[in-house]
């Protein structure tokens, strides 16, 4: 899969006009916590859905389901691969319970749904998007397993709950269903999915652009553990994943889209999984914070470095 320089930052400066108005609209007050909630409830619940349901082509064919399943083993091993280095590399002698499963959580789960979608949907298209699509089912399975056990401790069926009921899994679930079949829902409907889905990638990161109007940036400079905490993920996180799909010899498309996936800061609910299971929610998101005002130097370096040079 060809990247181009000049393509890829005008998509990241495109986003980050968005992301800019994100900021000013939290700024004039016209979005606050309380809507902002809202966006990011819609979002994961029916506009992302609705864009992953109809990223599919119409028409089936070996190369497109072959380059999906390509994706989702690439995630499973990713995921498992993360896991093992955020052991590692935050245990408890590197700092000794205090926001050590904060830390590991940041390492492996990164914002490759509010990001990465509209990322890998505008720069690669149909293309991208369909090992995106079984990426993001490994993610999401680790995400609400393994993410909420780093916090609770303990093995529950909520956990496999949280995992059945998820609208993302279920709906790439679904869109591979009628992929694989191809049964086709009247245009009709297709076209609804369609337009809904359109709505996720401007709403998503006008959602990140307010997180980052509400941020203390000179007290968050001070916290330097933060700091390291923060480009370790930036920075491990793609270098990890190149590698290993890399030498198991995976096609350039999936090493490319995970590659970019993990560039990406981290997750915005690593705040909202530790304020919901009795983690540090105010250090767990200012880490978000400085992870993803990191990521605007990182991210594009480590593409550069990886996939261009």
């Amino acid at each position: 899969m060809d990247i181009s320089l000049v393509d890829f930052y005008s998509r990241l400066g495109t986003i980050a006009i968005i992301l800019a108005l994100g900021f000013i609209l939290g700024k004039m007050k016209l979005i606050d916590t309380k809507i902002n909630r809202g966006l990011v409830n819609l979002l994961l619940s029916v506009f992302m859905p609705a864009s992953l349901f109809v990223a599919f082509p119409a028409a089936y064919s070996e190369e497109t389901s072959s380059l999906f399943f390509k994706g989702l083993a690439a995630g499973i091993i990713v995921m498992v691969a993360l896991i093992a280095a955020s052991r590692i590399i935050f245990n408890k002698h590197f700092y000794k319970g205090e926001l050590r499963f904060e830390s590991q959580f940041a390492l492996i789960f990164n914002n490759a749904t509010f990001l990465g979608y509209p990322i890998i949907a505008s720069t690669f298209g149909e293309r991208g998007i369909i090992p995106y699509c079984g990426f993001i089912i490994a993610f999401n399975i680790a995400l609400f397993s393994y993410g909420v056990y780093l916090f609770e401790r303990k093995l529950t069926p909520k956990l496999f709950y949280g995992i059945i009921k998820n609208p993302n899994i279920i709906a790439v679930l679904a869109g591979m269903a009628l992929f694989l079949s191809g049964f086709k829902l009247p245009g009709f409907v297709m076209d609804a999915a369609q337009f809904t889905g359109n709505a996720t990638t401007a709403l998503s990161i006008i959602c990140i652009g307010f997180m980052l109007s509400h941020a203390d940036f000179k007290k968050l400079i001070k916290k330097w553990r933060l700091t390291v905490t923060a480009a370790i993920q930036l920075i491990m996180g793609p270098l990890i994943t190149y590698f290993l799909l890399v030498f198991l010899k995976f096609p350039d498309e999936v090493i490319v889209v995970c590659t970019i996936i993990q560039t990406l800061p981290t997750a915005t609910s690593l705040g909202l999984f530790a304020a919901k299971y009795g983690g540090n929610d105010i250090e767990a998101s200012e880490l978000v914070t400085i992870s993803t005002v990191l990521s605007l130097v990182t991210m594009p370096a480590m593409v550069w470095i990886l996939l261009l040079h």
